[in-house]
């Protein structure tokens, strides 16, 4: 088997996301990992919600936080992660996540198999602002979106974030 020539992706390489509360930085995308997997830095301003509640039916994400603290809801459950901490959010569970913190927030996001990451990509490109048109998108991803908890998570936590 031939070496591979190192790489090293600087603190600000990779496409960023021009706009929104959440920018995704892509650092290593399914297509560059054989499908293994995808990393993407997640730079959330503060009281900043990630996503609507939703879940996917074949990835497993993990969030490891570098800086800042970050609430998450995983399978019904509320738990609260800052610097050094590992969120694990795996397939099959409804979940969603946010900086609930009055400072900047990072994180970053190991999704495997890779190619989801082309959701946030595909969103980048073209913001979809229709709730309806975000769930038939999320569904080509094998995703589904809950509007209705997502609401309800927006009611308690109305001090905490905004979407």
């Amino acid at each position: 088997m031939e070496a591979q020539a190192p790489v090293v992706i600087g603190p600000e390489d990779g496409d960023i996301s021009p706009e929104g509360r959440v920018k995704d930085r892509f650092l290593l995308e399914g297509h560059t990992t054989g499908g293994r997997f995808a990393l993407v830095e997640h730079r959330f301003e503060p009281h900043a919600l990630a996503a609507p509640m939703h879940l996917h039916h074949q990835e497993d994400e993990y969030t490891f936080v570098l800086r800042g603290r970050i609430g998450a809801v995983i399978g019904g459950q509320e738990v609260l992660a800052g610097p050094g901490d590992l969120v694990v959010k795996p397939r099959g569970q409804w979940h969603t996540f946010w900086n609930p913190g009055d400072e900047d927030a990072r994180v970053l996001e190991l999704i495997s198999p890779g190619g989801f990451e082309q959701l946030f990509r595909q969103l980048m490109d073209h913001p979809v602002e229709d709730p309806e048109e975000l769930g038939e998108l999320a569904r080509e991803y094998q995703c589904e979106i809950d509007l209705e908890a997502t609401g309800e998570l927006l009611e308690r936590h109305t001090d905490d974030f905004w979407f």
